[in-house]
């Protein structure tokens, strides 16, 4: 069968290309694709190629699919997996395989499976592992949102604090304490939000911090204070830019206690060492945001890690169950995080998009893969339409849906947008 997918080469070399998929095996399935959001580290491995820890070295004569945060349709099983996979099914995949300890992954390390791609060949490694996971709802993007949201779940469970005299970890974020989400206005930002109000281990108080008010408004009116006050949280969003001694008015929100967890959703050293400040007694910093730079650093405090017990943490992805818990809280509607997408596009966006991914403001970048369609803000989906009618109605339907991406909005877009 044939597929059109964007494969790495080298370093800043993506190309989109039609081939021929090798003839299934009995151990694989094959499979469509419909969507896939572009995640930064697609833009980490484009810029590192193969110095990146998970892309082959040989990409320049076996070139590799990029994309992990996809989903789709199976369309063949292999005789191994009949009994538990059928064609039909709807799927997300755990890019994450830690297959006999590799760091191979779906979207890195594959030649014939990647989240830009229009039809892939799952390999055994992946049912081996447990990692190809059904959906069943009825909007593919959520599926592909299942993995960004399984990073911001892992990050709460990793989070951990003790008792004094105890060495005992105790994992998850406090509950019923206070909890800070510093530079917490972007996409992951929401998600991590999201989560925090309708996990099942919820903070007393919840502060959002960002320098971007427009973020800060947005991330307030998709979650607001009165709703998290439903499920008994104090949220506050804070813009730190024009505040001369942030972490002293920050702490005043704790009556000068601290926190007891902060994430940082940015890789910037003066937020690092914020939020390192903010700790209160048993205070757990959360390092969420991956930086590219291998010589990143920032000061802590030493003094409070001795005697204050402050500690550190940080996670890279989620796991399984992890991206199973994100699965089944967006099944049932306690989380719904389309509020992170802000651009939709079609296979022929992705290598731009992800050339230039940290110069494209905005949340997240939805692709759907069988379609062709340049990169687009959800916000000029109204300017467009004055020309193109398909625009026209997908403004129209998103603005019943106070502008955030939807079923609707997608069964409307693969059955009329131009196929690649």
């Amino acid at each position: 069968m044939k597929t059109k997918a964007v494969r790495i080469y080298g370093k800043d070399d993506l190309r989109m290309e039609e081939f021929e998929l090798p003839e299934m095996k009995d151990d694989e399935i094959l499979a469509t694709v419909v969507s896939d959001s572009i995640c930064m580290s697609s833009y980490k491995a484009t810029k590192q190629g193969a110095d990146h820890k998970r892309v082959p070295n040989d990409i320049h004569i076996n070139p590799t699919m990029i994309g992990h945060e996809f989903a789709g349709e199976i369309v063949k099983v292999g005789k191994k997996w009949a009994d538990k996979f059928k064609p039909g099914d709807k799927y997300s995949i755990q890019p994450a395989l830690n297959y006999k300890g590799s760091l191979d992954a779906p979207g890195y390390s594959y030649r014939w499976i990647g989240g830009n791609a229009t039809h892939v060949i799952i390999p055994k490694d992946v049912m081996e592992m447990d990692c190809l996971l059904p959906y069943h709802g009825d909007s593919f993007f959520l599926a592909s949102l299942a993995e960004p949201m399984s990073c911001v779940i892992g990050a709460m469970h990793a989070s951990y604090h003790t008792r004094y005299g105890s060495y005992v970890h105790e994992m998850g974020i406090k509950e019923g304490g206070n909890m800070a989400i510093l530079a917490g206005a972007g996409p992951m930002g929401f998600a991590a939000i999201d989560y925090a109000i309708n996990c099942d281990r919820r903070p007393g108080l919840l502060v959002v911090t960002d320098i971007d008010q427009a973020r800060l408004d947005r991330a307030k009116k998709i979650h607001s204070p009165e709703k998290a006050l439903e499920n008994g949280i104090r949220l506050e969003y804070v813009n730190t830019r024009d505040l001369d001694d942030p972490v002293a008015y920050l702490k005043t929100l704790t009556d000068d206690k601290g926190y007891d967890d902060v994430l940082v959703f940015a890789p910037v050293k003066p937020v690092v060492e914020m939020a390192d400040k903010m700790l209160g007694f048993d205070g757990c910093l959360n390092f969420f945001a991956g930086p590219s730079d291998t010589e990143f650093r920032a000061e802590l405090n030493f003094y409070n890690v001795h005697y204050a017990f402050t500690h550190i943490t940080g996670t890279s992805g989620g796991n399984t169950d992890d991206m199973r818990e994100a699965l089944e809280m967006m099944g049932t509607g306690k989380i719904n995080p389309a509020a992170m997408i802000t651009h939709i596009g079609g296979l022929d966006a992705v290598i731009d998009t992800t050339k230039r991914l940290p110069e494209i403001p905005g949340g997240k970048k939805l692709i759907y893969t069988n379609i062709s369609l340049p990169l687009t803000a959800i916000e000029d989906f109204e300017r467009h339409g004055k020309k193109d009618p398909c625009f026209r109605e997908l403004h129209n339907i998103l603005k019943r849906n106070d502008f955030i991406w939807s079923g609707e909005a997608e069964r409307f877009l693969l059955a009329n947008a131009r196929p690649i």
